[in-house]
C-alpha cells in the first residue's frame, strides 16, 4: 500500500460563526466521515477498514467505550468512530527522516492538530541528552536506556507508569504486573481525569464502581434522564440506542448547561426515514447552571419522599443501610437555594418530578459533567439516592449508567490499572506470579504530576496516551516532566507528550487496533471491556504501517525481561509469544473471567457479572446498597466572573483533533473561542466576536491565562461559559480536584474574561510595524 508524505502546514485559527444546529448526523455526517476517511486512507482502504469496525470478527473502534447491540448494522460506527480509524489507518507515515528535518523545538511549536495530521510512526525514536532531534534507535538499545534509568532510581516509586484507556485487556494485565513485580503502584490512569469520581461514589454505595445496565436495559427503559453528557459528539452510537428506547415508549430528560444538537434530534444515518425525519429525542431540557447537579437530585429526592407511595419501601428496607440518615438531609432540601444553585424554575422541577413519578424503570446516564467538579462524588452518591428510593437498581431497564470515555478505560481498571489496588486482587496476583506485589498505594495522575514536580519521580513511561495534553495546569505539568531523567511513550501517532520531554525521551511506536499482530505462536487477537462490562474480542486486519512496529503486549515483555531479568517470577517470553496464556492467567486472578479463552471466542463475548444488577447483591462494607447523606454544594460565583467547562468540539476526540470545526455549534475553521450567554455577555460589555484573554481565579492567587479567544454569543445557562479543551486545561490548577477521588475540576473553572485586540487587527499593526 502507498503511503502519503506528511500534511503541510496547518491553516490558521480564525473561528467562523453560523447558528447552531439543531439535529445530529444524517446525510452531513455520513459526507464529512467519508471525505475525512479517503483523505486519510484512500477509497479502498476506507471500504475495507470501515466495515469491520464494530463487528464480531473485526476490531473494537478505538474511539468510545460504547456498547455493540447484538444485531449489527453493516455500518456499526459513527462519525467521530470513523475519524478515529482512519487516523488511525491513515497512509500518513512520520519517519526518521520526518525527525530529522524537525527539531524538538521546531516541534514544540505546533499545534496539536499539525502533529497528528503527520501520520503513523515507524520507528522508535530516541532523544539523547542535550540533543536537539529525535534520532532513531533499535528496540534492544532503547530497552537498555530504559533499563539504565530504572536501575539508577533509589526506589521503584520513583518511576511512574501511565496508562491511556486504549490499551487492551492483555497488555493492561502485563503492565501492572510488570509494574508491580518492579516494586510500585504507581499506575495512574485516564480514569483519574474523567470517571474516577463515578467509581468513587459507586464503590462506596454499590459496591461496584461500573454501570449496572446493559445495552437492552435502555430499550426497557420508562425514562432516562442524561445528565452532564454530549452523546452526539462523544458517544455518537449512543443516540440509536435512545431512538430505540424512545420507540419503545421511553421519555427523555435531557440535563445539561448547553443545548446539544444531538439531544435535540437525531437522524440515523443507518435508515432511510431517519437520515430524512430523524428522531426528536429529549422531551424535557433542563438547562442547569453549571454545578448545580446535586442541588437538583436532592429536592427531587425530598420530593419524591413527600408523595405518598412513592418511595419503593420494601427495597429500601431489604437492600438498603443509611436511609434514615438520608431522609433527613433530604427533608432539609430548599425551594429557593435550589433555584438559586440550578438556574432551573419550579415550573421545570415540578415537571421532572411528575415524568418521574410516571415512571417504574428509571435509568441516570451521565459523564464528565457530573464527574470534574469538587463536589462530583456527593453529586453521583446523590444520583444513586435518587434510584433507590424507588427500587430502581436491579430492575430491568433501570439503573446507574456511567458513560465511559476511552474505548478500554473501564477494561483496563478491571485489568489492575489502579493506583489504590484491591488486597484480594494483590493476594491473586501474589499466589498465582510467586511474588509480593507492593501494598503501598501509588500515585494518581494528579498525584504523579506533583512527584515530577518536586522530583520524586524521574522516570514517566505512558502506554498510548498524550498525557501532557490532557492533564490539568499545562504549564505545571511540562514543567513537571521536563524534571524527568527520562520520558518514554508508546504511541500510534505523534503528539504534544513527544515535545515536552525529560533529561532523555522515547518515542516507542506500536500496533493500532486495526492491524494484523503475528507473534511466534501465530496471529493474535486482543480483548476490550466497554462502558457496560461486555467483554469482547478485536482482530486488525491491516499490514501494519511500518515492519518496525511492536504490539503493546510485545513491548511490555521484552521491557519487563529487560529490567526484571533472568530471576523473573513471570514467564514473559511465553505471554509475548501466545496471548492466549495471558488470558489463561487472567482468568486465574481476576473474578468473572473464568475460562477466559473459551468464552471469549464466542461471537459478541460475554458479560461480567455485577451483583447489584444480577442478584440486588451489594458487595459494600454493610452488605447493602448505602444512601449517603452530604451537605448540598454548588459552585459560588463572584460578580463580573463567569464558570467556565472544558469540552469537546465535535471534530476532536479527548485531546486528539480531527479537525478545526464543530459542526454542530456553528463553528468553523477555528478552536480558539468561547461560547458566552449574549446577556451575561452585554452586561460584561463584551461583543460577540470581540477577543478576550480567559484568566482562571483560584484561592491560590496564581494567574491562569489562556490568551486570544473570539467571544461566541451562545445560548448557554446564565452565568456559565464553555471553551475547548485541551486548549483551556492551562486554567485547571492542579490542586483544583474533586473531593475523593482527586480528580481535576474542569467543570467549574471561575474565569474573567479580558479584552484584547483581535488577530486581524494585531497582523495589521504588526504589519505596518515591519
Amino acid at each position: 500500500m502507498a503511503t502519503k508524505p506528511p500534511m503541510g502546514d496547518p491553516v490558521q485559527d480564525a473561528p467562523q460563526v453560523a447558528e447552531p444546529k439543531h439535529a445530529a448526523a444524517g446525510l452531513p455526517a455520513i459526507g464529512h466521515t467519508l471525505r475525512i476517511a479517503q483523505q486519510q486512507m484512500g477509497v479502498k482502504r476506507t471500504a475495507l477498514t470501515l466495515l469491520r469496525v464494530n463487528q464480531k470478527d473485526g476490531f473494537d473502534c478505538p474511539g468510545c467505550a460504547w456498547p455493540e447491540p447484538d444485531h449489527r448494522h453493516k455500518a456499526e460506527f459513527c462519525e467521530n468512530g470513523a475519524k478515529a480509524v482512519a487516523e488511525e489507518a491513515t497512509l500518513r507515515r512520520v519517519t526518521p527522516e520526518f525527525f530529522a528535518a524537525h527539531s524538538v523545538a521546531d516541534l514544540a511549536t505546533r499545534s496539536g492538530y499539525w502533529l497528528g495530521q503527520q501520520g503513523r510512526l515507524t520507528h522508535p525514536m530516541y532523544l539523547p541528552e542535550g540533543g536537539e532531534h529525535y534520532e532513531p534507535v533499535g528496540w534492544e538499545r532503547a530497552f537498555d536506556i530504559i533499563a539504565e534509568e530504572i536501575s539508577a532510581l533509589g526506589s521503584p516509586d520513583e518511576a511512574v507508569f501511565y496508562t491511556s484507556g486504549r490499551t487492551s485487556n492483555e497488555a493492561a494485565f502485563l503492565y501492572q504486573l510488570f509494574a508491580r513485580e518492579l516494586g510500585t503502584n504507581n499506575l495512574p490512569d485516564c480514569s483519574n481525569m474523567c470517571h474516577e469520581s463515578s467509581g468513587s461514589a459507586l464503590s462506596e454505595t454499590i459496591g461496584i464502581g461500573k454501570g449496572s445496565v446493559l445495552l437492552e436495559d435502555l430499550y426497557k427503559a420508562d425514562l432516562i434522564i442524561v445528565a452532564g453528557q454530549n452523546p452526539g459528539t462523544n458517544h455518537p452510537r449512543m443516540l440509536s440506542a435512545l431512538e430505540k428506547a424512545k420507540a419503545n415508549g421511553a421519555q427523555i430528560i435531557s440535563v445539561n448547561p448547553l443545548p446539544e444538537a444531538g439531544l435535540e434530534r437525531f437522524k440515523n444515518p443507518q435508515t432511510p426515514q431517519g437520515m430524512l425525519r430523524g428522531a426528536a429525542l429529549t422531551d424535557l431540557f433542563l438547562q442547569i447552571r453549571i454545578g448545580g447537579d446535586q442541588a437538583l437530585f436532592r429536592l427531587l429526592n425530598k420530593l419524591i419522599l413527600e408523595t405518598e407511595g412513592a418511595v419503593d419501601e420494601e427495597f429500601v428496607r431489604e437492600h438498603t443501610h443509611g436511609y434514615e440518615e438520608f431522609v433527613a438531609a433530604a427533608q432539609a432540601a430548599d425551594w429557593d437555594e435550589t433555584l438559586t444553585a440550578t438556574g432551573l424554575t419550579r415550573a421545570q422541577i415540578e415537571e421532572t418530578l411528575r415524568m418521574v413519578l410516571a415512571s417504574r424503570r428509571t435509568i441516570v446516564c451521565w459523564a464528565m459533567g457530573l464527574t470534574q467538579h469538587k463536589h462530583a462524588v456527593p453529586t453521583i452518591r446523590e444520583v444513586v439516592n435518587f434510584l433507590l428510593l424507588r427500587g430502581n437498581i436491579g430492575r430491568p431497564g433501570a439503573g446507574v449508567c456511567p458513560v465511559r470515555g476511552h474505548s478500554n478505560v473501564q477494561g483496563d481498571r478491571t485489568m489492575g490499572i489502579f493506583e489504590r489496588p484491591a488486597p484480594a486482587f494483590l493476594d491473586a496476583l501474589e499466589k498465582e506470579f510467586g511474588f509480593a506485589p507492593p501494598r503501598e498505594h501509588g500515585f494518581d495522575v494528579v498525584r504523579a504530576i506533583r512527584a515530577l514536580r518536586d522530583g520524586e519521580a524521574k522516570v514517566f513511561f505512558a502506554m498510548g496516551g498524550n498525557f501532557v495534553s490532557a492533564s490539568p495546569d499545562t504549564e505545571v505539568t511540562e514543567a513537571a516532566m521536563r524534571r524527568a531523567r527520562l520520558t518514554v511513550h508508546v504511541s500510534t501517532k505523534l503528539n504534544r507528550s513527544h515535545v515536552v520531554t525529560g533529561a532523555r525521551a522515547l518515542i516507542l511506536p506500536t500496533l493500532g487496533r486495526t492491524e494484523r499482530d503475528v507473534q511466534g505462536s501465530g496471529e493474535q487477537f486482543v480483548t476490550v471491556e466497554d462502558s457496560m462490562g461486555m467483554v469482547h474480542a478485536s482482530r486488525g486486519r491491516l499490514a501494519p504501517a511500518s515492519g518496525q512496529l511492536l504490539s503493546e503486549p510485545a513491548i511490555v515483555c521484552r521491557l519487563a525481561h529487560r529490567v526484571l531479568g533472568a530471576d523473573s517470577a513471570v514467564p514473559w517470553e511465553e505471554f509475548e509469544k501466545d496471548y492466549a496464556t495471558i488470558r489463561d492467567r487472567i482468568a486465574r486472578v481476576i473474578p468473572g473471567f473464568e475460562d477466559f479463552n473459551a468464552r471469549v471466542a464466542r461471537p459478541g463475548g460475554f458479560a461480567l457479572p455485577h451483583a447489584p444488577r444480577d442478584e440486588r447483591r451489594f458487595p459494600t462494607a454493610t452488605g447493602k446498597a448505602n444512601f449517603t447523606a452530604a451537605p448540598v454544594e454548588y459552585p459560588e460565583l463572584p460578580e463580573g466572573r463567569l464558570l467556565l467547562q472544558t469540552l469537546r468540539s465535535h471534530d476532536q476526540y479527548n485531546t486528539t483533533i480531527y479537525g478545526l470545526d464543530d459542526r454542530y455549534r456553528g463553528i468553523t475553521n477555528g478552536r480558539r473561542v468561547v461560547l458566552v450567554n449574549p446577556q451575561d455577555a452585554r452586561a460584561l460589555g463584551i461583543a460577540d466576536g470581540s477577543y478576550v484573554d480567559l484568566v482562571s481565579e483560584w484561592r491560590d492567587g496564581v494567574e491562569r491565562r489562556a490568551p486570544g479567544f473570539r467571544v461566541v454569543h451562545y445560548p448557554t445557562a446564565r452565568g456559565c461559559a464553555a471553551a475547548y479543551y485541551p486548549e483551556t486545561n492551562v486554567l485547571v490548577p492542579l490542586d483544583a480536584t474533586a473531593d475523593t477521588s482527586n480528580t481535576p475540576a474542569s467543570k467549574s473553572v471561575v474565569v474573567r474574561l479580558e479584552g484584547q485586540e483581535s488577530p486581524a487587527t494585531r497582523r495589521l499593526e504588526q504589519s505596518a510595524t515591519d
